[in-house]
């Protein structure tokens, strides 16, 4: 999901205690051939929905879920290529760039036996893009986009303006029941990308929302999707359930006929069951923050094969201020294009061995060491192991750069390092990051905790020298990145909360932003490599996630974005 610049930073900033993943290790192995004959799957929840609306939620474990209760026109499949979802081919696309064409299923039914048009497609697509959800910009390339997105209008107001075609994007338009147009302001080769995954691209059952606009999702009969679940039962905060929906129209067909899910408050608690032969799979429905302690000890004993680590979607880093404009509100040694200061962040950044921040603050379990670019292994944009000179570690190189831009010590002294507090692992990497940085280098640097919402107020502004940094990829495609997190698409002119200002950066990125792949990923890795060579960020460590799979769970897998669907899998005697 494409994420404004207000979202980006607060899903940026996300604790590690939200972690998702990044090395791989076991594959699930399965146990015979022959169905069990109860096809109930079972697995924990830490916490109970935000949301199951598609036009509101922005929680992972919601939109885990939700991704079986609703179809979007396209969606990826297990591999993050986009097919189609509700759509009879992939879109056509104009010569220039600027119209999409989607066709239709014609045999696509909601839950309730409704048909799928066109028209809820377009009803579903502007309320997303009018309900202003975080992930509503996905809609920003389509004509209109602006005039909606300052709608105020909410519930039954809402929906009656979108019924009267009042709010609605002028760019979204139909030519019959099963044909919708959507024309560009300008060319955006993400923009299929973006609608594949995201709940704001799947579509909602017009009938049924208008009858309660804000809480028609939370009961199990109104809850009316076109995936192949629906909710049959909902204890909030202690149990939720799921059932295959009959005859549906999709594929594969469900094999497993029942999900039930216990709502827990403890990971712990969730493994122990696990162990105790309570649940068939652990770490599903966005949950895959397994503690580290119960992790090494399943790594260790007779459950080895049932673990498996993944890569997943957020990257961490240190950002540096290198603005040059004098309305920002700091700046420091490492600001502007000098070779100084250009020195001076690469003395930084090589001063920092990023194997040992892991295997401090991870465990080197957790995560893993971010030496590939910023866009984590296994999304489009890696650059390969080892690749990012910016992630290796040489203090000898490090130590010189310092010399050599500082020699009296004057640029570096009385340096700040500023952090959220809100999960433990943050501090941790502050004070290693201190450590190596004192050890490594002789530079004394302070740490600043401050609260989350000072912290992302600031550093929005620019406000912080040296500051604790991230991103939660919204979609496979690196636009996701570029656009969001440097540059005057990230920020205005000031180059958002980086102040990082270079109009070759900004060029390429139009550039690459209007392109179809592969052209595009050469021009997007090309953009890294900018950032590298300007020194943009101190790269430390991917997310890895930790889920715990029963080998007769066929098809039982994830990826970086989320969980296999769960009509792809079936259970096996056992």
């Amino acid at each position: 999901m494409r994420l404004t610049a207000t979202k980006a930073k607060g899903i940026a900033l996300a604790s590690m205690a939200s972690l998702g993943l990044v090395a791989c290790g076991n594959t699930p192995t399965n146990t015979g051939t022959s169905l069990a004959a109860d096809q109930t799957l079972k697995f924990p929840l830490l916490g109970d929905f935000g949301s199951l609306d598609p036009g509101v939620f922005d929680a992972e474990t919601d939109s885990e879920i939700a991704q079986n209760i609703f179809s979007g026109v396209v969606k990826f499949d297990d591999n993050l290529n986009v097919i189609c979802d509700l759509c009879s081919e992939l879109p056509s696309v104009s010569s220039d760039g600027l119209t999409y064409t989607f066709k239709l299923r014609h045999d696509a039914t909601f839950s309730n036996g409704d048909k799928v048009t066109a028209a809820d497609v377009l009803f579903s697509w502007n309320r997303a893009a009018a309900l202003q959800n975080p992930y509503a910009g996905n809609f920003g390339p389509v004509v209109g986009y602006s005039t909606v997105a300052k709608n105020k209008l909410t519930g039954a107001a809402l929906e009656t303006a979108l019924e009267n075609g009042t709010v609605a994007l002028s760019g979204l338009s139909k030519t019959d029941d099963y044909t919708v147009v959507a024309k560009l302001s300008a060319p955006a080769g993400y923009f299929v990308t973006s609608l594949a995954l995201v709940s704001t691209g799947w579509i909602v059952d017009q009938k049924v929302v208008k009858t309660d606009p804000d809480n028609w999702w939370t009961k199990p009969e109104t809850l009316i999707g076109s995936g192949p679940y629906k909710m049959t039962a909902h204890i909030p905060k202690q149990s939720v359930d799921f059932a295959a929906v009959p005859n549906w129209w999709g594929s594969p067909k469900p094999v497993i006929q029942k999900i039930h899910n216990d709502i827990l408050q403890s990971a712990s608690t969730a493994v122990q069951a696990f162990e105790q032969n309570k649940y068939d799979i652990v770490g599903f429905g966005g949950w895959s923050t397994l503690p580290v302690d119960d992790v090494k000890r399943i790594k260790a004993g007779p459950n080895a094969s049932k673990l498996h680590l993944q890569n997943k979607v957020r990257s961490y880093w240190v950002s540096f201020n290198m603005t040059i404009d004098s309305k920002r509100q700091a700046k420091g040694p490492f600001a502007g294009t000098s070779k100084t200061a250009n020195d001076l962040r690469k003395a930084f950044a090589l001063a920092i061995n990023k194997q040992t921040v892991v295997d401090v603050v991870c465990q080197d379990i957790i995560c893993s060491p971010a030496t590939g670019g910023l866009i984590n292994k296994g999304l489009l944009g890696y650059l390969g192991d080892n690749a990012d000179p910016l992630g290796k570690f040489d203090p000898t190189t490090a130590k010189a750069l310092l010399h050599s831009a500082d020699p009296t010590g004057n640029l570096t002294k009385g340096l700040v390092y500023t952090y959220d507090p809100n999960s433990p692992i943050n501090g941790t990497t502050a004070t290693n990051l201190q450590d190596q940085w004192q050890t490594n280098l002789g530079v004394k640097v302070d740490l600043q905790p401050v609260d989350h919402a000072t912290f992302i107020k600031t550093r929005l502004k620019g406000g912080y020298v040296l500051s604790r940094d991230g991103w939660q990829a919204d979609y496979n495609h690196p636009q996701d990145w570029f656009d969001n997190l440097w540059g005057a698409l990230a920020g205005g002119a000031d180059g958002t909360t980086t102040g990082y200002v270079n109009p070759a950066y900004d060029a390429l990125l139009k550039k690459a932003d209007a392109e179809s792949m592969p052209q595009a990923l050469t021009d997007y890795k090309a953009l890294s490599q900018m950032l590298i060579d300007d020194v943009a960020y101190i790269p430390l460590y991917y997310s890895v996630g930790a889920f715990l799979f029963e080998p007769y769970v066929k098809g039982a897998g994830t990826n970086n974005f989320f969980d296999h669907y769960w009509n792809e899998l079936s259970i096996l005697q056992h």
